[in-house]
């Protein structure tokens, strides 16, 4: 396959904390180095609906997901599939939906938490986290530079083509403090210092990186709705690719169809929205 993509997926950002709060992003976007547009989820703006969204291209009308109580193996062509289809390695660091969605469902942690399946025919080496017995007052999120670390491992020992990152971290820290407040601006500083010293090791590798988040959250820590600080979110890109014009909002259902064309994989006929990058 021509290329190598990462997603890094910082869950539940909305868009006015990245674009105020991380400073390495905002710093390479400064450069020329990155490029940034606003990115909107689809509707429920919920994790697990945008999770199953993001790698299918089809809205949670068409696939189903109604919300984090409704996670089941989905049916439609996704991005892990679609480039084991044309031979490529897939890797995903990421929470158990993920898994259930694209691998095996029920989530079994002795047989899911962890494993190296060269001949599956979606995620070839998976390393995942069920964040069992999250609350307020315990969120249950692995450390981010541990997932950031862990995905960079299985790109040097599998040459993934594709790998996923997913980290509940921040939409955590959102449900807990909301976001006006000193906690979820030191939260953001530590998230966006933690990724930057990845971001020159990927693309050292051969990588081109797409950061963003899969929905945004509003003043009270809520998402799920069409408010735009819970549906607009950012999305940086790292890579050669042509763009369009800053202004331009990215919809949600773009990003498997570009992931899958910047790779040289087959994009299912399902997926009908228009690719962002060329």
């Amino acid at each position: 396959m021509p290329n190598k993509l990462l997603l890094i997926i910082l869950d539940g950002v909305p868009w006015r904390n990245f674009r105020r709060l991380f400073g390495n992003l905002e710093g390479w976007v400064e450069r020329g180095e990155a490029r940034v547009w606003k990115h909107r989820s689809v509707l429920p703006s919920i994790s697990a609906s945008c999770y199953a969204s993001l790698h299918t291209g089809v809205t949670p009308q068409d696939h189903g997901c109604t919300g984090n109580g409704n996670v089941f193996r989905l049916a439609q062509p996704d991005v892990f599939s679609q480039v084991r289809a044309a031979g490529g390695v897939t890797g995903a660091v990421a929470h158990s939906f993920w898994s259930e969605f694209f691998n095996r469902h029920p989530f079994d942690p002795v047989r899911d938490i962890e494993y190296d399946e060269p001949d599956s025919s979606t995620i070839n080496h998976g390393r995942f986290h069920t964040m069992t017995g999250y609350g307020h007052d315990n969120q249950m999120t692995p450390c981010d530079l541990d997932l950031f670390a862990t995905l960079t491992s299985l790109c040097a020992r599998h040459s993934l083509t594709y790998g996923l990152l997913h980290t509940c971290t921040l939409d955590s820290m959102g449900h807990r403090f909301f976001h006006d407040c000193r906690e979820m601006d030191h939260a953001c500083f530590v998230m966006d210092e933690m990724l930057a010293p990845f971001i020159p090791r990927w693309r050292a590798m051969g990588y081109e990186v797409i950061v963003t988040a899969d929905h945004g959250q509003d003043a009270r820590g809520h998402h799920g709705g069409r408010d735009p600080l819970q549906q607009e979110t950012a999305l940086y890109y790292f890579g050669p690719a042509d763009g369009p014009a800053p202004e331009t909002v990215i919809e949600q259902l773009q990003l498997a169809p570009t992931i899958l064309s910047r790779l040289g994989a087959p994009v299912a006929d399902t997926m009908r929205a228009d690719p962002f990058l060329r």
